[in-house]
């Protein structure tokens, strides 16, 4: 009789934790039951929350965190914000803007990018000869934008360029930028070549936004059709190589993303040019409501998830996680060249008048 009760009582004890694996998961993990979290953000950031890495980093916190993609002036302008808990736009003009709309959201800055242009060891050699490119502070490239302008400005052709032998092609040096009427992006290009064109100073008022459009907006509107999201230009250039696009304006963080990866997607021959001036794209967390004020304060404190931003190429607001990543890579550490972009009216005004001369 005992024999039967210790018998029935292992069962009893077999049947008991394989409920428990069943409903509780399989242990510590999947018994915790996490807060889900819905953000919408710039698309450039996809790569980095859907990274398990970061999801897991998150689930520490309690937090499931889900996102959908979206172009920052589209953020702020026309996505309903209402079923967000956080939005995360890739410049400060743009959450300026929703934290106006939204009262008592709180922001968070956890990181940022330099604009800079993708292209090639022949460009840089063309254009260091023509006197628009020189070295900076470090061992890496910079883009005279004001010296640039002049050349564009008189509709010079790669064929045109002074011993030109390497890239003798009949099109127009310019930029290759996305769309200025969708992306961000180019809305930090517009940024900084209204600054140039404005004297060096932040464009503010009617009159100088008159004077400067004729000077800006052929560097878009004489590329010809433009894409809609960054990554597609970019991708561009990774597999078409320089006959297509030899100058693709990027965020640094994308090719530093690259770097980071190893994936042989960065040939030999491809080179990073900075601008100068350039202008910073700083990813600001707008908490809106819930456990989005959560998500600004971890991105901005977690050591594990700044580490992480780093990896991805983004420029952590504690430089000591990007600085082993830039010093690898032999990136810079810092870059002393910068400006603020306009106020976000002032930014739109400019976008519209740009936009309206496509096609016209």
């Amino acid at each position: 009789m005992k024999r039967l009760i210790s018998i029935g009582l292992a069962a009893v004890l077999v049947i008991g934790v394989a409920l428990a694996v069943i409903f509780g998961g399989g242990g510590d993990t999947g018994s915790t039951q996490l807060t889900t979290v819905r953000g919408v953000i710039g698309s450039e950031k996809l790569a980095f929350f859907s990274d398990q890495r970061v999801k897991d980093a998150f689930a520490k916190h309690g937090l499931d965190v889900q996102v959908d993609p979206a172009g920052s002036r589209q953020m702020a302008t026309q996505t309903d914000l209402s079923k967000y808990d956080f939005a995360f736009p890739s410049s400060s003009p743009a959450a300026d803007r929703i934290q106006r709309d939204h009262s008592g959201a709180h922001t968070y800055a956890p990181f940022s990018s330099p604009m800079a242009v993708a292209t090639f060891a022949p460009i840089v050699d063309l254009l260091t000869k023509a006197g628009v490119v020189h070295k900076g502070a470090g061992d890496y490239d910079v883009l005279d934008v004001a010296k640039f302008m002049e050349l564009t400005a008189n509709g010079t052709r790669w064929d045109q360029l002074p011993g030109n032998t390497t890239y003798p092609v009949r099109k127009n040096i310019l930029i290759t930028t996305t769309d200025p009427r969708d992306s961000n992006s180019a809305a930090m290009y517009l940024s900084i070549a209204s600054y140039v064109a404005n004297g060096f100073g932040v464009v503010n008022t009617a009159q100088q936004e008159s004077a400067i459009l004729p000077k800006v907006t052929p560097l878009f509107t004489n590329q010809g059709y433009t894409q809609n999201s960054t990554d597609a230009p970019f991708e561009d250039y990774l597999s078409a190589g320089i006959g297509r696009n030899p100058m693709v304006l990027v965020y640094e963080a994308q090719y530093a993303d690259r770097l980071v990866r190893d994936d042989g997607s960065i040939k030999p021959d491809m080179r990073l040019l900075y601008l100068s001036p350039t202008v910073y794209s700083k990813h600001t967390v707008v908490a809106l409501k819930g456990a989005g004020d959560q998500v600004g304060q971890l991105l901005t404190t977690d050591p594990e998830l700044a580490k992480l931003a780093a990896t991805f190429g983004f420029r952590t607001q504690d430089p000591k996680y990007f600085t082993p990543v830039a010093t690898d890579h032999k990136l810079p550490t810092s870059l002393v060249d910068t400006v603020d972009p306009p106020s976000f009216e002032t930014l739109e005004r400019l976008l519209d008048a740009v936009g309206k001369q496509y096609g016209s």
